[in-house]
Order: C-alpha cells, then structure tokens, then sequence
C-alpha cells in the first residue's frame, strides 16, 4: 500500500528515519536508539533521505571533540543502513533537531563539522526548522546549513487539557510565521501532518500518547462517550490493551483536508514563489487509509 502511495503521488523521495540519538541508560554517553533495519529495498524511482533525529540534551554533556567523534559515528551507520535498503548511496543527510538557546551552537558545531567530512563530500547536509525557531532566530539563530525543512505540525500545548488540535493549529501558524516566513534567508521544504494520535488525560492531567488504540475504539459508543461537539472522549470502563482505566480522557487529534488546503494556502502566501518541496509526515497503512492520493495532490495544488 505505501508503494503504491509513494507512486500515485509521483513521490521523488522519501525521508526516512535511521534513528534517534540520546543519551544509554546510564545519562553519560550518546548513543543510537532504536534504529531501523529494512527488511526490503526502498522503491528503484525513490531517492532516500536519511534523518537522524537528535535529543538536544546530550549536548550538555558534549565537548567539541566529543561532538566530533558523533559525527565520525553517525556516517558510517547511516551509510550502512542505506545500503542495507538497497541505495548505493545517498545525496541529503538531514539532522533533526529541537535545539534550544543552550545546545544551539553545539548543535551548529556539529552541522558544520559534518559538513567538512570527505564522505560527505557530495551530501547535502540540511537540518529541520521548528515554529518557534523560525519567529525567535535571535535566540534560537540560523542553521549553518544551505536547506531546511520547516516542520508545520506539532505546534499546540500537547499536554494542557482542553479540546484543542496540538497538532495542527491556524492561529499559532499565523502567530509564529506570518511577516516572519517570508525574510527567512535560506530555501525551505515543508513537512505537512497526516498523522493522528489519541492524547490521554486522567484527573485532568496529561499521562501521555496511546499506542494501543485506534479511531474504531474511539467511535465506539459502548466504550466511549463524546462530550459534544468536541474531540474529547470519555472513558465508559477500564480498556486493558491501551492499560487505560474508566474515567480517562482522551482527545483525539488528527490533520483534516480542510486545515491541510488553509495551511497550503497560508505558507503560499508567506512563502512567496520560493522553492520547496512538500513532505507528508509519515508514510503508513493507517495514515493513506485516511488521505487518499486526491486529497494530496490537492494540497500540492495549493502551493
């Protein structure tokens, strides 16, 4: 299903995690976590990028030769991963990172550092670019890299109680980039949420995101009932799956056609004529089953 996806959307590439970076269990060194293995080849006509997403904590504890050797560590385990998914090699690293005004010039450090490696020599290293980074570039300042990608999803309170889209919201899209977007000095690809996810709160308190549940459950009216007209759902009983007790609260949160065509719209607007790419976050059986190959190419339209 995702192949054919990746086809009907005339998909050029796709970017795909290799792994997280954080700190082992002892909170001393930096280390992989979690890291994909591909137990089949990427399709011939997609070019892969690889992301490596990084906890900025662990530059806290970095010197700038520690930050070095991360960078000699990561090459070579992203290069291996992309030959074990059938690429002979690859033309963009990106380095994912919520760097705040603590770890930035660490975080640059590295980026720059990556930047002088041999074998990356003909790889495009870029970084991703969060909201608030975009609106406070005293604090948060400007990547040392030729490209990022803005990454519009993820942009409400997460954990305050209310019925509110932390995923996708318009008024905070406007608040951070409207006047803003536009005088950023580098080229931009934009990263759109077409995921969904159940927000859990019990007592009215945030205990975190379920990953044992599905719309079906949700909707179904003998385990939850809705408190009208919004995307809040109560829970009937305990549901042992999801280790979710009666009484819980989940809002349930995803990114309509609607939200997807005004954002489209509004970063035309802000972005005017730039280049850029446009990147659907994230590719699974669960998310096409909700955007069909129609509602994509209309958000690509919109551009």
């Amino acid at each position: 299903m995702e192949h054919r996806a990746l086809k009907d959307v005339k998909a050029k590439s796709i970017f795909v995690r290799i792994m997280d970076i954080d700190f082992d269990p002892s909170g001393i060194q930096a280390v992989p976590i979690s890291p994909i293995t591909f137990n089949q080849p990427i399709p011939e006509e997609q070019q892969l990028i690889p992301v490596v997403f990084i906890n900025q904590r662990i530059f806290s504890e970095m010197d700038s030769l520690q930050i070095r050797g991360l960078a000699n560590k990561i090459v070579p385990f992203v290069a291996a991963k992309v030959q074990q998914a059938g690429k002979e090699n690859f033309t963009e690293l990106q380095l994912d990172c919520d760097w705040t005004k603590s770890s930035r010039d660490k975080f640059f450090y590295l980026l720059t550092y990556l930047q002088k490696l041999p074998a990356l020599k003909d790889v495009l290293v870029s970084s991703t670019l969060r909201l608030h980074q975009v609106k406070n570039t005293v604090t948060s300042g400007i990547p040392p890299v030729k490209k990022v990608t803005l990454m519009c999803y993820n942009m409400g309170n997460l954990r305050q109680f209310g019925s509110q889209n932390s995923i996708l919201n318009q008024q905070d899209l406007k608040t951070y980039l409207s006047g803003t977007l536009r005088n950023y000095p580098m080229e931009m690809d934009i990263a759109l949420p077409l995921f969904q996810w159940f927000v859990v709160f019990r007592n009215n308190n945030y205990i975190g995101i379920s990953k044992h549940m599905n719309e079906e459950d949700i909707k179904d009216s003998s385990l939850f009932t809705q408190n009208p007209n919004t995307n809040l759902y109560i829970l009937k009983k305990d549901l042992s799956k999801a280790n979710l007790k009666k009484g819980d609260v989940i809002r349930f949160e995803s990114s309509n056609e609607a939200d997807l065509l005004q954002t489209a719209k509004f970063l035309k607007g802000e972005l005017e004529g730039k280049e850029h790419r446009i990147i659907f976050y994230h590719l699974d059986q669960a998310t096409l089953a909700n955007h069909g190959n129609a509602e994509l190419q209309k958000i690509i339209a919109a551009f």
